[in-house]
């Protein structure tokens, strides 16, 4: 673990306990005592951000082993900025008020790309070699 330095770690746990606290207590608030039946979307998309804050606490204590919840994290907020607001702030020189209210929520993704240790990412992601897909050669897979 002496490969990210100690205040990169610490700087990953600030990021896990701000989604943990932030969007885990007005997601869980929502989960919780909603009122009506949800549509499907939204639904969806409340406990799919209920389970990703209530994740970041694991955070807290593995904060190497959590970084695929912090990825995500910036994957979908990057492709939802580029691919929802950006084009209609394109064609009309501005957006509506209901995405200009969730572009300022995912502007703070700018954070969880600084909190990450791209280093690390680079080393363990894309440069380790993988797992094996199959059985070992000579013995069968034991499961």
């Amino acid at each position: 673990m002496n490969e990210v330095p100690l205040y990169r770690l610490y700087m990953l746990r600030a990021m896990y306990l701000l989604i943990a606290v932030a969007m885990g207590s007005q997601i869980w608030r929502d989960i919780l005592l909603h009122a009506a039946s949800w549509e499907r979307n939204e639904g969806v998309m409340m406990c799919m951000l209920g389970a990703l804050s209530a994740l970041c606490l694991l955070g807290l204590r593995y904060p190497l082993q959590m970084l695929p919840l912090l990825m995500w994290e910036a994957a979908w907020k990057t492709i939802w900025l580029a691919f929802v607001p950006l084009p209609q702030w394109w064609a009309n020189g501005h957006v509506d008020a209901a995405i200009s209210s969730t572009v300022f929520d995912c502007s703070f993704v700018v954070l969880v790309y600084i909190a990450i240790p791209w280093g690390y990412v680079v080393r363990r992601y894309v440069k380790q070699q993988g797992e094996r897909w199959g059985a070992i050669a000579g013995r069968a897979a034991v499961h």
